[in-house]
């Protein structure tokens, strides 16, 4: 499977990463304090929650998003201990997130991730170079450490905050599903796919399907 790059794409996607992402920071600057403050508010809690992800090449970096869970919740993905498999992630393994009607996620945070509000920090890994605004999302650690040959490949270029995989089916997928659809735009990614996936994504969003 050739996972070669463009250089001139290459180069192309890292500048409109960094400008289309300084635009949207200073754009949406408004919404991103206000929902800073709504965070702060609710609980006196830290406004932002980090957590290590998989990178390029499975380089690991801290993901930024806005909190949506009690501080004392924080700590850990749920289940993430369970990901253990042996020789890789099975194909019909669905990852699932804690409930919304969740005790342990705030009222705010119901919102942010219903609407994917909490996924706008993402803009800054995005500027410092961690992530991209299109490619596969990033991966849980734990997950990525099942990986076999073929799903580590999946890892050849920076994630992105949102993806070929995402506009296809985004949390309703297993992930045999999602891997395929990562490799698929990894083989034929180029700008104009970028940017399609893009104008998806924002379709998809104001139809609230799914979570990215």
């Amino acid at each position: 499977m050739n996972f070669s790059e463009n250089v001139f794409y290459k180069m192309a996607k890292r500048t409109f990463d960094i400008i289309f992402s300084v635009f949207i920071i200073i754009a949406i600057s408004p919404i991103l304090l206000l929902i800073s403050l709504l965070v702060k508010l609710e609980d006196g809690g830290p406004v932002i929650f980090q957590q290590q992800r998989a990178g390029q090449n499975g380089k690991t970096f801290n993901i930024y998003k806005f909190r949506t869970m009690k501080v004392q919740q924080e700590q850990k993905e749920p289940n993430e201990s369970k990901y253990n498999w042996p020789t890789r992630v099975p194909d019909d393994f669905v990852f699932k997130m804690t409930d919304d009607f969740d005790p342990n996620v705030t009222k705010i945070g119901r919102f942010l991730r219903k609407s994917s509000l909490d996924e706008l920090p993402q803009f800054f890994n995005v500027v410092t170079g961690e992530m991209s605004i299109v490619g596969p999302r990033p991966e849980i650690i734990e997950i990525t450490n099942c990986y076999d040959a073929e799903q580590f490949h999946r890892l050849r270029v920076k994630p992105g905050i949102t993806g070929w995989a995402q506009v296809n089916g985004r949390s309703e997928m297993n992930h045999g599903r999602k891997v395929a659809l990562d490799l698929e735009y990894i083989q034929n990614r180029s700008f104009l796919q970028d940017v399609k996936i893009i104008m998806k994504t924002i379709k998809q969003t104001f139809f609230g399907k799914g979570a990215i």
